[in-house]
């Protein structure tokens, strides 16, 4: 059966042969991808985002990795400047509940475009017959909300968005209450003229009359974050690129004392770019092509360092044969889907295949276009790309629970493989 496969086409057959070891080369460094993955969200780093300037302490991080690995820069600097607006949350960020203090990041979190805010404020359940009903929605309209907080769940924030005079009068209340079954905290770019406070459903009592509450937002119009960019020159078409990439930004702190890891939410694939980065710095696997790493910032913001990178391009994007984007590296018990794999069937296939030779995940799945991780902007800009993300184990994402001990890494060593793998057959088409 093996040998049918390899059959399908010879390069396989001879990337089998050559990356037999690869499994025990992937083994041998499982140590030091833990100790990558720990220090990227370990608390000095702040959650890799804006407060502190988690982002740059990270950035520099990378950036030592890749000159240690021998890796060339992009002109004399890893780093690639660019500017983004963020609200931060540099300082307090308290909520009481009646009585009862509730913990950020555990119990509730702030919305992302919160502003600075301190005060108390009644609370009322939001009836939701203002949907449907004209005369309940105005008599709501007509019921003044100062020094009040609306409560609703966060199942109806959709149907407020899409009423304009109920999402108007709500601006006038103190402040917001949203009950959530789970904590996903965000970035915005921009700030609101009121706080909403995200509240875990099981910790919100309905008897609650009122709400004391603390913000301290900062808005920076122009912060300065920074795209982390290296490369290995190919032995015999140094003009012809591969591309991997990474974001490894995440969402920063909420007060001082709340931050969030974001150990699946990146590190784990900032983590496999630097172990491939350091696969292809030794002489002996010097590629063919010449393959470029890049650590985008900003990714959690809106996919601005990635967008900044293909207007800013340190190399004619048209040089690009492929570009494999890494998000989410951190399980895979079920498999890894593939964005734009439709687009991109011929190569899907052979990813496919490469699997199915190594054996290295249970299923490769296919999605279309999505804007949804730094691969977008290359393939907007006619770029050949995928966007491979693990599935399956732990399902934290955006909260203070994605953390480096509880990320279980179930096939990183075999994806780690498979991209090496994938990368090869590019070079050889």
């Amino acid at each position: 059966m093996l040998t049918e496969s390899m059959n399908l086409r010879q390069p396989a057959c001879i990337l089998f042969l050559s990356l037999l070891s690869l499994g025990k080369l992937a083994a041998q460094n499982m140590a030091d991808t833990r100790w990558v993955l720990g220090r990227l969200t370990a608390p000095d780093m702040h959650g890799r985002g804006y407060v502190n300037r988690g982002d740059s302490i990270a950035a520099a991080f990378i950036a030592h990795r890749f000159d240690s690995l021998g890796l060339k820069p992009f002109g004399n600097s890893y780093m690639q400047p660019f500017p983004m607006s963020v609200n931060t949350f540099p300082g307090n960020v308290k909520l009481k509940a009646g009585r009862e203090d509730l913990q950020p990041g555990a119990d509730f979190i702030v919305g992302a475009a919160s502003p600075s805010a301190m005060g108390k404020a009644k609370t009322f359940m939001l009836d939701t017959a203002v949907f449907t009903s004209e005369k309940a929605r105005n008599i709501f309209l007509a019921t003044p909300l100062r020094g009040k907080a609306p409560v609703y769940f966060a199942r109806f924030a959709g149907r407020i968005r899409e009423n304009e005079e109920v999402q108007a009068h709500l601006q006038s209340a103190a402040a917001i209450v949203e009950i959530h079954d789970k904590l996903t905290h965000t970035i915005s770019p921009k700030t609101d003229s009121m706080p909403v406070f995200k509240v875990l459903r099981s910790k919100w009592d309905r008897k609650t009359s009122n709400i004391t509450f603390e913000i301290k937002a900062q808005l920076i119009p122009r912060y300065m974050s920074q795209n982390v960019l290296g490369w290995v020159s190919g032995s015999t078409k140094p003009d012809s690129f591969v591309v991997l990439t990474a974001h490894y930004d995440h969402l920063g702190r909420m007060g001082q004392a709340t931050y969030f890891p974001g150990a699946n939410d990146n590190a784990s694939g900032t983590t496999m770019l630097l172990a491939l980065a350091a696969y292809y710095s030794r002489p002996e696997n010097r590629p063919e092509c010449s393959i470029a790493f890049m650590a985008f910032g900003g990714e959690e913001a809106g996919l601005v360092g990635s967008r900044f990178y293909t207007e800013h391009a340190r190399f004619p994007l048209s040089s690009i044969r492929f570009l494999v984007n890494m998000d989410l590296m951190g399980t895979g018990d079920e498999g890894i889907n593939t964005v734009n794999g439709t687009l991109y069937p011929k190569s899907f296939s052979r990813l496919q295949e490469l699997n199915n030779i190594y054996k290295s995940v249970p299923v490769v799945k296919s999605r279309g276009r999505a804007a949804n991780s730094d691969h977008y902007w290359f393939s907007e800009n006619d770029v050949p790309a995928f966007f491979i993300y693990t599935m399956g184990g732990p399902q934290f994402y955006h909260d203070v629970n994605d953390r480096a001990e509880t990320l279980p890494l179930t096939k990183f060593r075999e994806l780690y493989s498979l991209i090496i793998a994938f990368v090869e057959d590019v070079q050889q088409r």
